[in-house]
């Protein structure tokens, strides 16, 4: 069996996943589930985001929203080869929007996910050179005891983390809500804004059959 037929089978299965209606660690989720993620057998660049908003729940397309559009400013990138699987997949912490809390804010990605598929995953996805780890979440999973005291310790650390096999870059989340934190780090715009789009350009520039 082909890395690409093992993984359309794994994502098949994970599309009718009920793990946290049926096994949740915690309360469950409070909607059906609707998993969102872009598996690719064949790119090189993965984007480990966090999870979907209630957009991207509606849409069922990942970072369909303006933080997908600062996203693809920060990557280089137009509409089309964002969503071109062959060249980019999207995998994030959480593959279902996990609901509101109380003051009306994202609650952090559901914890089944990870667990249950990300090491399935990231094996079938055997040609993936680098993963950008958008927020916190990803950065604890896919840098480990790696990961720096805060976000800001981690992502202006980002040099250290490229030597890794995939390499991972970590970002903040590109949420509106990060406007202030990017006004107080100018060097993410001016030192690892560049090495970024270069690294993408790299990865992207033809799709792998």
């Amino acid at each position: 069996m082909t890395a690409a037929e093992d993984l359309d089978t794994l994502a098949a299965t994970i599309a009718g996943c009920r793990i946290c209606l049926d096994r949740p660690q915690g309360r469950p989720l409070p909607h059906a589930p609707r998993p969102v993620l872009r598996p690719s057998a064949t790119a090189r660049l993965c984007i480990a985001g966090q999870a979907p908003g209630v957009r991207v729940h509606a849409s069922g397309v990942p970072f369909a929203d303006p933080s997908g559009d600062r996203l693809r400013a920060w990557l280089g990138v137009d509409a089309e080869t964002f969503y071109d699987q062959s060249r980019i997949a999207i995998v994030p912490m959480g593959f279902c929007f996990p609901g509101h809390d109380a003051k009306g804010g994202d609650l952090p990605p559901r914890a089944e996910c990870a667990r249950a598929w990300h090491g399935r995953l990231f094996a079938a996805m055997g040609r993936v050179e680098l993963v950008l780890a958008v927020g916190q979440y990803a950065q604890a999973w896919h840098l480990g005891r790696d990961r720096a005291g805060s976000l800001t310790e981690t992502v202006r650390a980002f040099r250290r983390h490229l030597a890794r096999r995939p390499a991972v870059l970590p970002l903040p989340h590109p949420s509106w809500r990060n406007n202030a934190w990017l006004k107080k780090n100018p060097w993410f715009e001016a030192e690892l804004l560049p090495e970024l789009k270069e690294r993408v350009r790299g990865l992207v520039s033809a799709p792998r059959g």
